[in-house]
């Protein structure tokens, strides 16, 4: 058997004769179209009696499928975890935002409605409401239109000489449905 210092002293002869690769090998033994790979037609192929399934089992049979959550017959994560509560997918999401970020983005005088908040990145994503919550001190006199504010603050906008826009929010569903029966009463 060849020594390491052969083969490595063969490899600096190729370098040092000048070998080179010719334009007609780079594409060799690669298929643009691979064939596809028949399963089941004899032991010549390389995959021919079990076809690619190995011996007995679930998996060797016919019409064979495994739920997604399937995790070999343990007890699957979904199971074991424990579920508590649940997720109100009809709950109306609350946007907050605190007067001290107000403070520090909008000039003195300024009116802040959602649209402001939004271009000063104060209010980001899918919201139905925004509540001004009081963390932070306001020293600017601001006119600040919002759906909910807390009670501090109301009492530090107030203070700084600003004015409060409480916003309608939706209608829920049953103010929805008496304005229909309204409007069908007028008819």
């Amino acid at each position: 058997m060849p020594g390491l210092n052969q083969i490595e002293s063969s490899h600096r002869d190729k370098v040092r004769t000048g070998f080179t690769m010719n334009l007609n090998d780079v594409h060799r033994g690669i298929q643009k179209n691979r064939k596809r790979k028949r399963i089941g037609r004899g032991p010549g192929s390389g995959h021919g009696k079990t076809a690619g399934r190995g011996h007995k089992g679930h998996k060797s049979r016919s019409g064979y499928s495994r739920k997604p959550n399937f995790q070999g017959g343990a007890m699957p994560m979904f199971r074991r975890v424990p579920k508590r509560g649940f997720n109100n997918r009809w709950a109306m999401t609350v946007f907050a935002v605190n007067v001290g970020r107000i403070n520090e983005a909008f000039d003195d005088g300024a009116e802040v409605t959602l649209e402001s908040l939004a271009a000063k990145d104060l209010a980001k994503g899918n919201f139905d409401e925004v509540k001004i919550l009081g963390d932070g001190e306001l020293t600017k006199k601001l006119t600040v239109c919002a759906h909910r504010f807390s009670k501090s603050a109301e009492e530090k906008i107030t203070a700084a000489g600003g004015t409060i826009t409480k916003l309608v929010s939706k209608r829920t569903p049953d103010e929805r449905v008496n304005a229909l029966k309204e409007a069908k009463s007028k008819s």
